[in-house]
């Protein structure tokens, strides 16, 4: 990931098609060292792509992608015949956080 953020730096500062000697300066300027079998087969798999059709492939994969939305409203389309039920649940789950906040600074706090 840090030779792709590299590389796309160095794109968004002017430089059309960065080298492996760019790359590598950029990373040592914030003390990485860069490892040639990962440079290479970066710069061999983005060598006469553009980025910019790249990352709107990318992002157009990621609207596909199921987020985990849909899961939560299946409780709430069923709440209509237990709701007293539903909510006194969260005050139980109120009283259990806060016991377990109390039990966070063990006895210490930062300012006493």
């Amino acid at each position: 990931m840090r030779y792709l953020a590299a590389y796309l730096l160095l794109q968004i500062g002017g430089k059309a098609a960065p080298t492996a000697d760019d790359i590598k300066s950029v990373l040592g300027a914030v003390g990485i060292d860069a490892d040639e079998e990962r440079l290479s087969k970066l710069l061999s798999e983005l060598e006469g792509k553009d980025v910019s059709e790249l990352v709107a492939e990318g992002s157009a994969k990621f609207a596909s992608v199921p987020s985990g939305g849909g899961a939560a409203a299946a409780p709430v389309s069923g709440a209509g015949a237990g709701g007293g039920a539903a909510v006194e649940a969260p005050k139980e789950e109120e009283k259990k956080e806060e016991e377990a906040e109390s039990d966070d600074d063990m006895g210490f706090g930062l300012f006493d």
